[in-house]
């Protein structure tokens, strides 16, 4: 190959264009990208949504929001905030320019001098005088412009305590565990308020930062970083020695040419035209997955870059949440390569000659001898020391036994945690849906206007409720102690499972007829953004799930079987076993294995994240388990029962 994916100029790159960045703009989630590439991405999704809410970052696929969402699309980019870490060490050349923030405001242009380190601001030479004049702010520590070229710690100073990147200006005061995420005081009082663990952290930020590990998770990222490294080189290689099996083909052609007649020539003509048509789009093949992977490779450099940075420079505030921040990275690095850079095809050529003399003197070219190609695969093992290759093992710590008014014995066909460690429960024989406290207590239920199937969380005030046999998807708000209907989505087909897949869109499936399941996203007014059926007998009870970070989809009762598919509707893998009959409830736990309740063999099946049975519990299960939910982070795992155990929910610590 002419050139090497592997880029040796150090300095952060950008993951889109693979070049070093120029005008660094950060988005949320801290994956950082040149502000023309960024543009082109959003101009991208624009045209493929009538109206645009947000974007996806292209690494993470994390959803991100400009500071003023009102302002067209084609002027998003440069609203989101400039990563000055990794701007320091960019040359001169590649800097952007910055302007006055205060000047901004009042839509004029004006090249910023200095900035305030307490306020935060960029700021031109009127506005320093200005604002050193004034009483409240003649102390601040103003730094220039140079002060801040190549030099880390002064940008450290500058981004000192990381303000919200949802809320413009608003210092990061909370940390709230459940979610495991930092929070500014409207973060907390618009989404966390109920939440069971939001920690101060001008309080315990020593003891969070002691809980830390940067050293072990900036070994994981190099990890990843050789990882991908081999995964290009050894692609590299293997495009390099594809060439000479093609030409060997032609070689031997040549020696059987002696023997036989005009048509081993057209044979030759076409071996050499297959071989080179085949030599071709492994190239392109092998060429776009080295891109693809320089691209990850650079997003998991710059995240090194910055925590490092932040390591040697920063205050222990900074610290404690960069490393926070780069846990959920490390997370979605390693889910990355294990399903797109863990396995490398290979593919061997050669000529396959017919063994009969009839074959030889045939008429037919295509009896003479063809082109063949046999794929296979080399497995890359990737070890990270805080991405699990752990096997949780389920020891029950409860049992509790509900007490819930009704009118029929209860059937809990679904549930689910909800912020504050709540817990909502679909009731399917009353038809009505039931909040416990964090300490599973009775507080209030609703009814609704069908029999519950499956639930899901949409966000920290909406979940969704499958009706079955309706078609429809009743939306409700839990504020509170107090649930309320707020609307109603129809669907095409009865709707079984249901999911979030992320802002504004759920996954849904249900039985489509002939012997026909399907399973489809769509939006919060219903509308279908893409479908995939799949061949299920009628009358199926189906459960879905999606891993952590929505990339793959879990159907479980697929015939006796478990069904991995990733969101473009392709399958991923098929479990099944001869001890897993009607499976049922699914969920994942923060490491991304599988757990799958097994109704008539009284079992869950664990599984990895790519498929393979970790282990079997049956002892110490209730009989006829159905519904599963986990709790990640406290990683408590809970089971409901179709039995004469129904009243009660079966508690177990993932240890």
């Amino acid at each position: 190959m002419a050139t090497s994916y592997i880029e040796t100029e150090d300095g952060p790159c950008c993951p889109i264009c693979l070049e070093q960045l120029i005008v660094p703009r950060q988005l949320p989630c801290t994956h950082t990208f040149c502000e023309k590439c960024l543009q082109s991405h959003i101009t991208t999704e624009a045209v493929k949504h009538t109206k645009l809410n947000y974007i996806k970052c292209p690494v993470c696929r994390s959803s991100a929001s400009p500071a003023i969402k009102d302002r067209p699309s084609s002027e998003w980019a440069s609203l989101f905030p400039v990563n000055t870490v990794f701007q320091s060490f960019l040359p001169a050349k590649t800097k952007v320019d910055r302007f006055c923030d205060a000047c901004r405001n009042e839509d004029a242009a004006v090249p910023a001098e200095g900035f305030c380190v307490i306020c935060k601001d960029a700021m031109c030479g009127d506005c320093l005088k200005y604002h050193r004049k004034q009483n409240m702010s003649k102390d601040h520590a103003i730094l220039s412009l140079e002060e801040l070229e190549c030099n880390p710690e002064n940008v450290m100073k500058l981004a000192e305590g990381f303000t919200c990147l949802e809320h413009h200006g608003e210092d990061i005061k909370y940390y709230c565990k459940d979610h495991n995420i930092p929070c500014c005081a409207t973060c907390f009082f618009e989404g966390h308020k109920i939440c069971a663990k939001v920690i101060d952290l001008k309080k315990e930020l020593p003891a969070l930062l002691s809980e830390c590990i940067p050293d072990e998770i900036m070994n994981d990222m190099n990890k990843i970083e050789n990882h991908l490294k081999k995964f290009m080189e050894m692609n590299e290689a293997f495009v390099n020695s594809l060439e000479p099996h093609v030409n060997r083909m032609a070689d031997q052609i040549r020696e059987v040419r002696k023997k036989i007649n005009s048509l081993l020539d057209q044979l030759e003509k076409n071996v050499k035209t297959e071989g080179i048509r085949i030599y071709k789009e492994v190239v392109l093949k092998k060429q776009e997955e080295n891109h693809q992977c320089l691209s990850l490779f650079h997003s998991v450099k710059n995240s090194h870059y910055l925590l490092e940075t932040v390591q040697k420079h920063g205050s222990n505030l900074q610290k404690f949440l960069m490393m926070e921040k780069m846990k959920s990275h490390l997370h979605s690095y390693c889910t990355l390569v294990e399903e797109k850079y863990k396995k490398i095809d290979t593919i061997t050529v050669e000529v396959q000659f017919s063994s009969t003399i009839q074959s030889i003197l045939s008429d037919s070219l295509s009896e003479l001898g063809k082109v063949v190609t046999t794929t296979s695969s080399i497995t890359l093992p990737l070890r990270c020391s805080l991405r699990s290759t752990k096997e949780p093992t389920a020891e029950r710590v409860d049992v509790i036994d509900l007490k819930v008014p009704t009118d029929h014995p209860p059937w809990y066909s679904s549930l689910t945690f909800l912020p504050g460690d709540r817990l909502m429960l679909d009731d399917y024989n009353n038809d009505q849906c039931i909040l416990l406290s964090s300490s599973y207590q009775f507080i209030t239920s609703h009814t609704l206007t069908g029999q519950p199937w499956n639930i899901c969380v949409l966000d920290d005030q909406e979940v969704a409720v499958s009706l079955y046999n309706q078609n429809k998807i009743q939306i409700l708000s839990v504020i509170g102690d107090i649930i309320r209907p707020i609307r109603m989505i129809t669907t095409k087909y009865n709707c079984n499972g249901i999911a979030a897949a992320g802002k504004g869109e759920m996954v849904v499936n249900g039985y489509c007829g002939n012997n026909k399941s399907q399973w489809s996203l769509i939006n919060m007014r219903g509308d279908v953004k893409c479908t995939h059926q799949y061949d299920s007998p009628s009358n199926n009870f189906m459960h879905i799930a999606l891993n952590n970070m929505k990339t793959r989809v879990y159907v479980s009762s697929i015939m006796n079987s478990l069904v991995c598919f990733d969101m473009d509707g392709r399958k991923q893998f098929t479990y099944g076993s001869e001890i897993l009959r009607d499976p049922r409830g699914i969920s994942v736990d923060r490491y991304d294995n599988i757990y799958v309740v097994g109704w008539k063999t009284n079992n869950i099946h664990q599984l990895s994240p790519d498929g393979s049975v970790l282990q079997v519990k049956s002892s110490g299960l209730p009989k006829s388990p159905y519904a599963i939910c986990i709790h990640k982070s406290k990683e408590i795992l809970i089971i409901t029962s179709y039995s004469v155990e129904r009243t009660k929910l079966h508690m177990y610590q993932l240890t």
